[in-house]
């Protein structure tokens, strides 16, 4: 009989799939575009029976409509007091990017949270296209985890997109209390409605209690995403990919490691990852873990191409500066391999003998044509063709900081012993600070964001003066047709020059979603 239910259970979920694909066929036919400016999606756009008509949900049917979407004019960004020494709360920061606007490239609002001393990092939406077939779904509020004090703060920001408020703040001794998790890092919604986020550790800090956290659509805690017992090694980020049914989490390190600092005795001890894990979606299962080894140390984003039919995707390691692919095999399971390598380069007058990338950041455009990173350290933003996942091709790179640019003590020695250093331009006549760090980009493609803050003790460890100055925000003009990357001078955002004093900006989103935020299923 379980050989039969297991077949009955089969032809069902392929039912379900072709239902699935078939529907996402229709609502093609019929997607409302999302106004980057703050109009709202799907059946609540515009008024009287121009929005009934429409009958889907936020986001695009597929990550190619969402290419074709307006162009974004208002970016959110959250900015860090905490750690700098500066006794204010960290806040949202809303950019104009409308080239067309007298305020183009400024901070138009800034709307603190209402505590100190925690760390806004990463965030994500209540939904996202994942819930493009639910009408009844609004992408309303944007969910902000405080990395530090665990806090979860959710903004609403179709009330006045250009001016966010606080919805509600979720208390850490609630999460405490039901899951025994912390520090809060990624949010992903899900179609169900439901939220779940990333949680590297327990309340002391330790990386044995991490886990994923669920949230339901009021933002309540309702416990625990995975299994009892299939909690993963290490936790950071994670992406799922339904029509696979897995999700994979990635490693960072234990938060009484990375929050003191950098410390690489800490990643001899086994303080850091270098394991991916495989879950089985939504049941939480912890089904495979993949160890990348030394070629994979500290793996952090990940990203599955976006097309959701397909098993591969990429993830960055940090202190190995490797780019990862992982691909499902014949037999169903995982596995992985290196297709791009940034080499260290061998430097003077610097901690180590010899300086890593340091990959904290890449994304995938929505046609799943190109893939983007940075290297922290080194100062460089790249572009590679992945049109080939197996062999990715050098087509853009741009100097836009870094610790061994012109000026900077720190040199590069070659191989026959001469030194050198890298050309980092200025721009409107200032000189870039830090390295390029967090990115986004633009639904079409041809716009990449970049701050260049990763978190405040690391950034106080490698780039002191970003906590004197403050950290800034670039825009990368990005050739869509044969590769390139180029700095646009027109754009500058100065997070030093901020009322209260100098800032750290991080991570970046559109009020209409972007590539880094949106799964589709």
């Amino acid at each position: 009989m379980s050989h039969v239910s297991e077949r009955e259970r089969e032809a069902r979920e392929r039912g379900r799939e072709r239902r699935q694909r078939e529907r996402e066929r229709e609502m093609a036919t019929d997607v409302s575009a999302v106004q980057h400016g703050g109009v709202v999606e799907g059946k609540r756009q515009g008024n009287g029976d121009a929005a009934s008509c429409c009958k889907t949900g936020p986001g695009y049917a597929t990550p190619l409509q969402a290419m074709s979407g307006p162009r974004e004019q208002i970016l959110y960004v959250t900015a860090v007091y905490s750690g700098t020494g500066i006794q204010k709360p960290d806040y949202l920061a809303t950019v104009d990017v409308d080239p067309n606007s007298p305020t183009y490239s400024k901070v138009i609002h800034r709307l603190p949270v209402p505590n100190l001393g925690d760390e806004l990092h990463h965030s994500g939406w209540n939904s996202c296209s994942s819930c493009h077939g639910d009408p009844s779904a609004q992408r309303r509020f944007l969910v902000l985890p405080a990395l530090v004090s665990s806090r979860i703060y959710v903004i609403d920001t179709k009330t006045d997109p250009k001016a966010p408020s606080l919805h509600k703040v979720v208390d850490p001794e609630d999460i405490v209390q039901k899951t025994g998790l912390a520090y809060p890092h990624t949010s992903h919604c899900l179609a169900s409605g439901d939220l779940l986020v990333s949680c590297l550790g327990d309340k002391d800090g330790n990386a044995a209690g991490n886990g994923f956290l669920l949230l339901d659509s009021e933002f309540n805690v309702k416990g625990r995403w995975e299994k009892p017992g299939h909690s993963p090694l290490f936790g950071y980020d994670f992406w799922y990919q339904p029509r696979h049914k897995t999700m994979i989490s990635t490693s960072w390190g234990a938060p009484a490691a990375f929050t003191k600092g950098f410390n690489l005795q800490h990643v001899f001890d086994g303080l850091y990852g270098r394991h991916l894990h495989v879950y089985s979606w939504p049941e939480g299962e912890l089904k495979q873990t993949l160890d990348l080894g030394n070629t994979g140390l500290l793996p952090l984003e990940i990203r599955f191409l976006h097309d959701p039919s397909k098993d591969t995707g990429f993830v960055g390691c940090a202190l190995s500066s490797n780019v990862v692919r992982f691909f499902k095999t014949e037999d169903g399971s995982w596995s992985h391999e290196v297709v791009i390598s940034v080499e260290p380069l061998k430097v003077q007058n610097w901690i180590l003998p010899e300086m890593p990338g340091l990959i904290t950041d890449f994304l995938i455009s929505l046609d799943d044509r190109f893939l983007y990173f940075v290297n922290w350290l080194h100062g460089d933003v790249r572009q590679y063709n992945i049109e080939d996942p197996k062999n990715p091709k050098l087509t853009g790179q741009v100097w836009v900081g870094g610790l061994i640019q012109k000026g900077s003590p720190v040199v590069v020695e070659g191989e026959d012993g001469t030194t050198k250093q890298f050309d980092v331009p200025e721009i409107q006549g200032r000189k870039l600070r830090g390295g390029p760090q967090m990115i986004q980009l633009s639904l079409d493609g041809k716009r990449l964001y970049v701050t260049n803050s990763l978190f405040s003790t690391w950034d106080r460890q490698f780039y002191p003066d970003l906590l004197e100055k403050g950290s800034h925000m670039l825009q990368l003009d990005v050739d869509t047709e044969k590769g390139g990357l180029a700095l646009n001078t027109k754009f500058f955002v100065d997070f030093g020059a901020e009322p209260d004093g100098p800032s750290l900006a991080h991570e970046m989103r559109y009020p209409g979603g972007d590539c880094t935020s949106d799964i589709w299923i």
